[in-house]
This record gives structure tokens, C-alpha cells and sequence, in this order.
């Protein structure tokens, strides 16, 4: 494998909660950073590409914790530009209930192909609808396109039991039986589960929301994953609506649901956890169960304001998410972590979290969160996963004080210029390498034309 050797380096975040370094070289080979040091020599003996960085910010790769690749066909669709989840849900199942493997294939190498080029380099995916005419492994074709793209990747097999027939949202044609999702979960565990360090593949398991799956089936996935050694994810506490449901169908909140079904521990991250009261947060914390906040598809939705600053404050593991693209619009990782310090703000203060804790969330802990533990950082025998963004452009004028922070306080472009992935370019002078953009544009609107037309619209 060739070496990569960033060059005079502008400003080097090795980790968020180290202080940056100004002036140095970093050497990528094997896929692991090699050594971090002032005026390396170029190797020799094998290929290298060297990249000066003498105008650039380089931070660990960010890794995000949340997402529905398959939205991506379905953004900024007028009827439910206004839709709170519950509705915006029933309508969006009418259309997605029409994905193939094209639209699959197609809308995961859009979500991977915006995350690669804001900076993110490890990401999740949550897909849990199976359509009964779906006779395609979806595991194996999101494989494919992070392969394709270069993305560390570790998705979820998702799943919902619970239909329009059973007092649940989705249609019928969508939801498996529990018997089915356990042993396809086994499945996908044994054929693509790598637990590595420096894996590129990972499952987690992750049953819907507690209005689209039994209870039997979040005990039953909680049990599989434990006995494979594989993390769970779940929406919690997203809406009040949801606290509702579960009060009327279940005689508890949410997260007394989880601890009913065992969902919950150190090996468990909820999506958004937005309406948890004082007494939950204080379980969270004693129970080390981990949170990916959405920040915009929060705000797009209007369900609310997330606790993220007392959730740190009590030690609880918070990551970011990016959350769908019918619901965010977008999958620009740097633009979430910029909505995440401005949100907490909103409910908070101006003091209430640092761009350190912002770009914390957005490495170490979502890196934590996922399971990949040697990304996160930049450090020595660590993952060679870097995001790289030039400052040299006017829109960070006068911003060069912190340059680190200028990528979430100015700016307007938030793309990298390079992002590098296992040691490899994912990103090269601002394009994908592994997909032609303009090619996969097209095919993208060709997959969400033909599924609104078959949904009549």
C-alpha cells in the first residue's frame, strides 16, 4: 500500500481534547498513522503522495451515528415540508415502501458521498424497511457502495414488526415477522460482523422505535447482539407524541420500556433522546447508555432541543448524527456539528459547549459509539482517517485566531478538500474518487423519479 505524508501541516488536530500542532508532518502506511513529527522525509522505498497542507486544517475523520441512507430519493418533498414525525412517517412510508436495489445502492452512495466530502469518513446507517418484494441482501449492497466510495462503515440491521394491521405506522408490505428479523440479523452478524480494531465492517442491530416493533423483539435482538458481541440502537425519546404512545399502549415512558426489554447499557446508543426528564438522564449516566443527537432533523421536524450539555455533564457518551435526508435534507457532517453548538446555545447559553466538546462528539465519541476504536484520533499506530479543509479561501478571512474553530464559526462551504480514508483518498481536491459525481446525481434522480411515480405522485 502506498504512503500518504501530509506536508507542513497549518493547524493539526490530533484529538479534540488535545491542544493543536502548528508546522507538522503527518505519515500514513498500511492504512495507520505512522508518525506525526516536524520535517519527515519522503519515503523512499515504496510510492507516497505528498499533500502540502501549509493552508490547511487537518481533525480525525468524524463519524456519524445516525442516518436513513435511503431518504436521500425523498428530500424536500412539499407535503411534509411542515409535518411533524408522526405524520411526516405515514405519508414518506407510501413512498419508500417502493425501494428496490437500484434505489438502495444509489441513495447509499449519496448519503457516503456527502458524509466523505464534510469530513466524515465513519458512518452507521439505519435501514429498517423491507419491503415483501425486496428478494436482494440490502446488507451486501451498502457494503458495496462503502467499498466503492472508501467508507469505514458499520450499519444496522434494522427492522419493524409492527404495521398499520397491529395499531403501528408503516404498511403491512414493509414489516417482518420477529422469527424473520432474528435469523436474517444472525445472518448479516455471521457473514459481515468484523470486530477488528481497525475493521471497515461492523453490524449493530437496531429494532426501529417502540411503536414499530414488539417488545418481544427487542428483547430477542438485545439477546442475539450480547451473544455476538454487537452493539443495539434504537429511536428513543424522539417526540412527546412517542412518550404518549408508549404511556397509552405500554404504561411507561420510553426509556422504562427499554429497561423492561433490556435495551439498554453501555452497549446501546438511542437516537435524539430529546424528552428525557431528570431521573432518566441520572439511568442513562448509571447505566453508560450512549445518545446520537440529531441536531437539525431536531430542529427540521420541530421535536425539540436535545439535553446534550447536562447529558455530558453527567458523563453520558454523546455522538453526532446527521439523521435521514427527508428529515435533515442534507448529510453534511460539519454543518451538523456547527447546528450542535448552536442549538445547545439556543436552550443553553453562549458558554454552555466549546467547539472541543462539538468536535469531541463528532470523533472520539462517535468512534466510541460505533465501536471503532482506533479512529477518532490522530495518533500513532491510530486508523489513517483524516478530514482536511483549506483555509486559504476569503470566507475564513480574519478567522485564522483558531483555525480549528473557524470550520464551525465561519465559512460557508463546508467541504473538504481531502478526506482520507484507512490511508487511502476518498476525497481528492474536493471530488469523490471512487464514483463519478455528476453520474451518481443522475442516477440518484433517476431512482427517486420512478419511486414517486409508482407512488402516484
Amino acid at each position: 500500500m502506498s504512503k500518504i505524508l501530509l506536508r507542513n501541516i497549518y493547524c493539526l488536530m490530533t484529538s479534540a481534547e488535545d491542544n493543536a500542532l502548528v508546522g507538522y508532518d503527518l505519515l500514513m502506511a498500511d492504512g495507520l498513522v505512522l508518525d506525526i513529527a516536524k520535517d519527515l522525509l519522503v519515503p523512499s522505498n515504496e510510492p507516497c503522495r505528498v499533500i502540502d497542507c501549509s493552508h490547511h486544517v487537518v481533525i480525525p475523520g468524524m463519524v456519524n451515528t445516525h442516518h436513513h441512507f435511503y431518504q436521500t430519493l425523498t428530500r424536500n418533498l412539499p407535503a411534509v415540508q411542515n409535518a411533524k414525525l408522526f405524520d411526516w412517517l405515514v405519508y414518506l412510508y407510501e413512498i419508500w415502501k417502493y425501494l428496490d436495489p437500484d434505489s438502495v445502492y444509489y441513495s447509499s452512495l449519496l448519503a457516503m458521498g456527502e458524509l466523505l466530502k464534510t469530513g466524515c469518513t465513519a458512518s452507521t446507517d439505519h435501514h429498517y424497511l423491507y419491503p415483501e418484494n425486496f428478494s436482494s441482501d440490502v446488507m451486501e449492497i451498502q457494503f458495496k457502495a462503502a467499498e466503492t466510495l472508501g467508507m469505514r462503515f458499520s450499519p444496522t440491521r434494522g427492522s419493524m414488526s409492527l404495521s398499520k394491521k397491529d395499531g403501528g405506522l408503516p404498511p403491512d408490505s414493509v414489516v417482518q415477522s420477529g422469527e424473520k428479523i432474528i435469523e436474517d440479523s444472525l445472518r448479516v452478524i455471521e457473514k459481515y460482523h468484523d470486530p477488528s480494531p481497525t475493521s471497515m465492517k461492523k453490524i449493530i442491530l437496531a429494532p426501529c422505535s417502540p411503536f414499530s416493533v414488539t417488545k418481544d423483539l427487542m428483547k430477542e435482538s438485545a439477546k442475539l447482539a450480547r451473544a455476538y458481541g454487537v452493539n443495539l440502537h434504537t429511536h428513543l425519546a424522539e417526540t412527546a407524541d412517542e412518550n404518549e404512545y408508549c404511556l397509552s399502549t405500554h404504561g411507561k415512558r420510553p426509556l422504562a420500556l427499554m429497561e423492561e426489554c433490556e435495551f439498554i447499557g453501555s452497549d446501546v446508543f438511542y437516537a435524539h433522546g430529546i424528552h428525557f426528564n431528570d431521573d432518566e438522564i441520572q439511568v442513562l449516566a448509571d447505566t453508560k447508555t450512549q445518545i446520537a443527537h440529531c441536531p437539525s432533523s431536531n430542529m427540521r421536524l420541530g421535536s425539540g432541543i436535545c439535553r446534550v450539555k447536562d447529558m455530558l455533564s453527567e458523563g453520558i457518551n454523546v455522538a453526532l448524527g446527521v439523521d435521514g435526508s427527508a428529515s435533515n435534507d442534507t448529510s453534511d457532517m460539519l454543518g451538523e456539528a456547527r447546528a450542535a453548538l448552536l442549538l445547545q446555545r439556543v436552550r443553553y447559553g453562549s458558554d454552555s459547549v466549546s467547539v472541543s466538546d462539538i468536535f469531541k462528539m463528532a470523533t472520539i465519541n462517535g468512534a466510541n459509539m460505533l465501536n471503532f476504536s482506533k479512529s477518532g484520533k490522530l495518533e500513532n499506530g491510530y486508523n489513517a482517517d483524516a478530514a482536511i479543509f483549506d483555509l486559504s479561501g476569503f470566507e475564513y478571512s480574519g478567522s485564522h485566531s483558531d483555525p480549528i474553530a473557524a470550520l464551525l464559526f465561519s465559512g460557508y462551504n463546508h467541504g473538504t478538500q481531502y478526506t482520507i480514508v484507512n490511508g487511502k483518498l476518498a476525497v481528492d481536491n474536493g471530488r469523490l474518487t471512487g464514483f463519478d459525481e455528476y453520474e451518481l446525481a443522475e442516477k440518484g434522480n433517476i431512482s427517486a423519479n420512478r419511486l414517486m411515480k409508482l407512488a402516484g405522485l
